[in-house]
């Protein structure tokens, strides 16, 4: 804040100098209209000079020196109009890049507004709503049902029900019982229970949200770095044309105008808008690039490696199977197992209840519900005594150990039917292929991925069955979280290397990518802390307009720096000649970046020509967990 301040004031200090002694040069007073234009120059130059002091002592040589260079000369030479030309359009420059960071933090910010910010504090008996700076480990919340656990604690009560799908990549709640570890962003998929704080609000995933916008803000992108590398050598040019003008035909004022006419190259400010501007662009899309340097190589990347639950599945609980027992069919099973889930918040009843809905079927008022939260519900529909649940929930009620057990594989959730006490069939849920999936993949292609792969740790039988169709480069199954950073650095010979993933266990090798992408909506905080780009929103379909983004977004920032070096180099060989007075060569070059820097600033009106792809869940594909 205080940099934007300076640069503000820097601003208006050349614009009242340069207006001031235009007036008293219009006055017929040439003296005091030097004076006024050299009280606008100095603290301009005196910013310059301190700035490139601690360039030097970090070891960087930037391009600032040239600026530096032409202002000290036309000051010492009296060329004071040319002085504050350039000081007025130079501090003009990095206004409008501190303009565009601006507009990226507040883009950024808005789309973080929405993390909820308080918390349900239980103090002296009763309820306080408090922010989440107030909360200290020990303390005791109330988690209602819905809620997002704001921190890490411990359940205070008999059971808790979480879906911890955000932090696991895992789809199927889970039930925790006293003493259990709670991590904050799991939802409360049960009856409210109480929390007890281990951990403060600052080590929580809305505390790593907010990390990751700082570090968007402050990252320097590499053709940042490249132009600095390049500074020494337009420096050197730039420095060489002078002398050699003021060399051959005896006049300083031919070398003070080849130096206004370099400053400020273009490469000091097109860049970083240009690439800025791209980090606000894809904030406005939910694609959260924690800098310039990420966008940049998202721009060049030849890879792509997808997870499995999360993110190439929806991560939420879809019918499999249905295997009814007793005579009944699949509607009539529904019938009875949906009626009585209506009268639950859990998300596998609630999933159960959509089913049976999309397929027609009307679903009558249950009598005498009783619900065990994370177990099952019993009651009454139709004057039958139904019971639905676990298998070992139903077993229990309807006093049947004999339950088939071979369906309870791995990662799904099996839901019983028990009616009059009859067991009357079973049905699987599990996580179900998002829809439009294969036009994604294809889209990404034609945006330059040339390979696309799948790392799940789920068996290959599952993954071959999500993926079949989708014309994946390679599938590779039951890897650990070590194998899929081998298999990420493996990949890097045919180019960079995109991660895509959701879970803790992906966190390794979202780091390990040349781009490692979080999707952050319903993610893992380690995830989301180890990416390079984060997506907001919960599609995974958002990389189209990321990526292109940040394709154009660097095209537009290499078309700046090359139309305006171009055009600074042609100045400075007509200064040399004599062609242009020190005046006129600070004027055409502020023409110059002042068209670079709005040229740059098209990214912020990117508008991505692939089309959003709904990402919303099908029954083409299923699997039966990570």
């Amino acid at each position: 804040m205080f940099h934007d301040r300076l640069k503000t004031a820097l601003l208006t200090i050349a614009a009242l100098g340069l207006i001031a002694g235009l007036g008293l040069w219009l006055a017929d007073r040439p003296e005091q209209a030097a004076y006024a234009w050299s009280a606008g120059v100095i603290p301009v130059l005196a910013a310059l000079i301190i700035e490139i002091v601690r360039s030097l002592a970090k070891g960087e040589v930037g391009l600032d020196i040239v600026a530096a260079l032409s202002m000290s000369a036309a000051l010492f030479f009296g060329e004071t109009l040319a002085a504050i030309v350039v000081a007025l359009m130079y501090s003009g420059g990095t206004f409008l890049e501190s303009f565009a960071e601006g507009r990226a933090r507040r883009e950024m910010s808005d789309l973080l507004s929405r993390v909820p910010r308080t918390a349900t504090l239980q103090r002296d008996g009763a309820l306080e709503e408090v922010p989440l700076d107030d909360i200290k480990p020990g303390d005791l919340l109330l988690i209602r049902q819905g809620d997002v656990a704001p921190v890490d604690g411990t359940v205070e009560g008999e059971r808790a029900v979480l879906d911890q799908s955000a932090l696991t990549g895992e789809s199927m709640p889970v039930t925790l019982r006293l003493g259990g570890d709670v991590m904050s962003g799991s939802t409360n998929a049960g009856e409210a229970f109480d929390l007890r704080v281990t951990r403060a609000a600052a080590d929580s995933t809305y505390a790593g949200i907010v990390r990751l916008v700082e570090k968007a803000q402050a990252s320097k992108a590499p053709m940042a770095r490249l132009a600095d590398r390049w500074s020494l050598m337009f420096l050197a040019v730039t420095v060489a044309l002078a002398s050699a003008a003021w060399w051959f035909t005896g006049d300083p004022i031919r070398a003070v105008a080849v130096l206004v006419v370099a400053t400020p190259c273009p490469l000091i400010l097109a860049v970083p808008v240009a690439l800025v501007a791209g980090l606000s662009r894809a904030a406005h899309f939910g694609v959260l690039i924690k800098g310039a340097k990420p966008l940049e190589a998202l721009a060049r990347i030849q890879t792509l490696i997808l997870d499995k639950t999360g993110t190439l599945t929806d991560g939420r609980p879809q019918i499999v199977v249905i295997e009814p027992q007793g005579g009944l069919s699949e509607e009539q099973f529904l019938y009875f197992a949906a009626t009585l889930d209506q009268a639950s918040k859990h998300p596998i009843a609630q999933a159960m209840v959509a089913a049976a809905r999309a397929r027609g079927v009307v679903l009558p008022v249950p009598k005498n519900v009783v619900e065990r939260p994370g177990e099952g519900v019993t009651g009454h529909v139709d004057g039958k005594k139904v019971v639905v649940g676990g298998a070992s929930f139903v077993a229990s009620k309807i006093g049947n150990a004999k339950i088939d057990g071979a369906v309870t594989q791995a990662g799904s959730v099996v839901v019983a039917l028990g009616i009059d006490g009859k067991y009357m069939g079973h049905l699987v849920m599990a996580d179900a292929l998002r829809s439009g999936t294969a036009d994604l993949l294809s889209s990404l292609r034609r945006l330059g991925i040339g390979r696309i792969l799948l790392a799940t740790g789920d068996r290959r039988a599952v993954a071959e069955a999500v993926t079949k169709g989708l014309g994946l480069d390679v599938v590779r199954s039951e890897l650990s979280p070590d194998q899929k950073v081998l298999l990420v650095l493996s990949e890097r010979k045919n180019g960079p290397v995109m991660m895509v993933g959701d879970g803790v266990n992906d966190a390794p090798a979202l780091a390990a990518a040349d781009i490692g992408v979080a999707m952050g909506a319903r993610g893992a905080a380690a995830s989301a802390e180890a990416a390079d780009v984060v997506l907001l929103v919960d599609h995974l379909d958002r990389l189209l307009p990321g990526i292109e983004v940040a394709q154009r977004s660097r095209r537009i920032a290499l078309e700046s720096v090359a139309a305006g070096i171009g055009l600074s180099i042609a100045g400075m060989v007509a200064a040399a000649f004599g062609y242009l007075t020190p005046v006129q060569g600070a004027l055409l070059q502020e023409v110059i970046d002042v068209a670079v820097i709005l040229n740059a600033l098209r990214a912020l009106r990117i508008e991505p020509r692939r089309a959003v792809i709904s990402a919303q869940p099908t029954d083409a594909g299923f699997s039966l967990g990570e």
